[in-house]
């Protein structure tokens, strides 16, 4: 499909829908994200403080068989509107924090499609979708999101995925762990995050439809790893934004690396295929 064939003017009449929702942070959900993990922090107990960015666990998606595309992804919600393309992958998300979420509470999101933009690229027309997400608890506005998703063309039978253009990635860092996602996680990741996307758990599908050498790591599980891993090289530092960009797809049981060194203001960090490309790049500011 060309960037022509496809009518952005329509799609983009669904910019500016909200919708609002509620939920509570349970200690049981983020103790299982914890496990699944293998986190080092001891159990969680009402108002112990959610790290930076766990809120992906809250808020999950609640949307009925029926509503689902064929690679289980959603074919419409209430902000979406039908999209022309059939892939969908992560693009990026940018957290802000104001204050820290807590176990217990009781919190309330309030999201709105910002933006749909049309692109053609080394990869073919892509249609990318933004969704402001701000969630507030007890004391006021806690944590905003900005979620970008990109939406792509189908691959032919029998080819392979086309992979986006890789930039080598920094060697001069101080911080490095390797990392190998297996397939457990990755259902632990999708079930905390009630993501049906097939990509991540039926190897048939990722394989012979979606042209990818093997099950595919969500991008929001990478960019826990590297919050997390600059959590643990922040010394205690508050989280004051945290920004990703996915720039290529991981897959399991293929080792990578996370990467990372301080700047003056946080610091920067990167997922490192096992070809030394950037998978995907984050910018922490701490407090």
């Amino acid at each position: 499909m060309s960037v022509a064939t496809i009518d952005l003017a329509d799609l983009k009449r669904s910019v500016g829908r909200t919708e609002t929702a509620t939920d509570v942070a349970t200690a049981a959900q983020a103790n299982l994200m914890r496990l699944a993990f293998g986190r080092p922090e001891p159990e969680f107990k009402d108002a112990d403080a959610l790290p930076p960015g766990w809120h992906v666990i809250y808020f999950t998606p609640r949307i009925a068989p029926s509503d689902l595309r064929p690679d289980g992804t959603p074919a419409r919600s209430a902000l979406m509107p039908d999209m022309p393309l059939p892939r969908r992958m992560f693009a990026g998300q940018a957290f802000r924090f104001h204050r820290p979420l807590r176990i217990g509470q009781t919190l309330r999101q309030e999201n709105e499609l910002a933006d749909i933009a049309l692109k053609s690229g080394s990869t073919g027309t892509m249609v990318f979708t933004t969704v402001v997400s701000r969630i507030y608890g007890p004391e006021g506005l806690a944590v905003e999101d900005e979620r970008r998703i990109v939406y792509r063309e189908e691959v032919k039978a029998g080819e392979r995925n086309r992979a986006p253009k890789r930039d080598p990635a920094p060697a001069d860092t101080p911080w490095r762990r390797t990392v190998t996602v297996d397939p457990i996680l990755l259902f632990r990741f999708s079930a905390l995050t009630f993501n049906s996307h097939k990509i991540h758990y039926d190897r048939d599908w990722a394989t012979r439809t979606e042209g990818y050498p093997a099950l595919v790591v969500h991008g929001p599980l990478t960019q826990t790893l590297l919050i997390d891993f600059a959590r643990d090289h922040a010394a205690g530092g508050a989280f004051k934004s945290f920004t990703t960009h996915a720039r290529a797809p991981l897959f399991e049981g293929a080792p990578f690396e996370l990467r990372g060194r301080p700047t003056a203001s946080g610091c920067e960090l990167w997922a490192v295929t096992p070809e030394g490309t950037v998978a995907m790049s984050a910018v922490a500011e701490l407090a």
